[in-house]
């Protein structure tokens, strides 16, 4: 009698989790929508502000133009909708955080935390250093490299194709101080054998940057030195981290902290179950 009831209690924990991840999906696609509802009656205004670095650095009387009938509307929708996904990431991944949390031991949650905010607070931080420093940069050079008699007049489609490449690399690349500390504090590689290796680093976000960016040696500069910056800050964590984590961990728990765990573990999935039931 006791294996189905075992069989039993598993199955019910499992659906449980399913219910628990749909909500969670839900909350963040309502999120998504909500804000791009209200960012919809501004969308023109949206890509105006976006189209800006470029519009400042063109000749005059030049302007930007639509090659397809229905860019003029689809594109700055299209914007909108990238805006409120970017816009909605804070609640997305504390969705994110809401489900995965309840599994998680007390030192972990002590890491995952700061990383995760500081995560967000990076790649807005790329995504702005890429629109403030880098396009009025790029987009002056390309503008002043057109040859004599060459109209620059860009189409609006490919402008957003290009911005939301550069976005997404630079806030990608600002990320550097998060994948340093969680490979050292995984155990992947020690913090000594970066710093020794830095050389290395330095070679390779130089590459990076070359191939994310335009193909000029100031957008490339204007990558590769913050991502060499941002990595000298993830190893200056990483290394006051993981001392400290590590004596954590050599200490054995016992019995007593082991039941204590068990039992937290039991309340948290007796208190998600009972959320579904609601």
């Amino acid at each position: 009698m006791a294996e189905p009831e075992a069989g039993s209690g598993a199955e019910s924990s499992f659906i449980s989790h399913l219910i628990e991840l749909r909500n969670r999906l839900l909350y963040a696609l309502a999120s998504v929508g909500l804000v791009f509802l209200a960012l919809v009656p501004f969308s023109a205004e949206v890509y105006t502000l976006l189209a800006k670095p470029l519009m400042d650095v063109l000749p005059a009387g030049a302007s930007m133009i639509a090659t397809d009938v229905a860019s003029p509307f689809l594109t700055p929708i299209r914007l909108t909708l990238g805006l409120a996904v970017v816009i909605a990431v804070p609640f997305i991944l504390y969705q994110v955080w809401a489900f995965v949390a309840p599994g998680l031991y007390k030192h972990e949650k002590r890491l995952a935390l700061p990383l995760l905010f500081s995560s967000i607070a990076l790649f807005y931080a790329g995504m702005a250093f890429a629109y403030f420093v880098v396009f009025p940069v790029a987009f002056g050079f390309f503008a002043k490299a057109a040859p004599q008699g060459v109209a620059m007049m860009t189409d609006i489609r490919s402008y957003l194709d290009f911005v939301l490449s550069m976005f997404f690399a630079f806030g990608i690349a600002f990320e550097v101080p998060v994948a340093v500390v969680i490979l050292v504090r995984m155990g992947v590689v020690r913090a000594e054998s970066l710093a020794a290796k830095r050389s290395y680093v330095v070679l390779w976000a130089f590459i990076v940057a070359a191939v994310l960016t335009p193909p000029d040696v100031f957008s490339q500069v204007l990558l590769a030195v913050p991502m060499i910056l941002l990595f000298e800050l993830g190893l200056f964590v990483a290394r006051r981290i993981t001392p400290r984590e590590r004596a954590g961990e050599a200490q054995t728990p016992t019995e007593e902290q082991m039941d204590a765990e068990l039992d937290r573990h039991e309340r948290e999935l007796a208190a998600v179950e009972k959320r579904s039931k609601e």
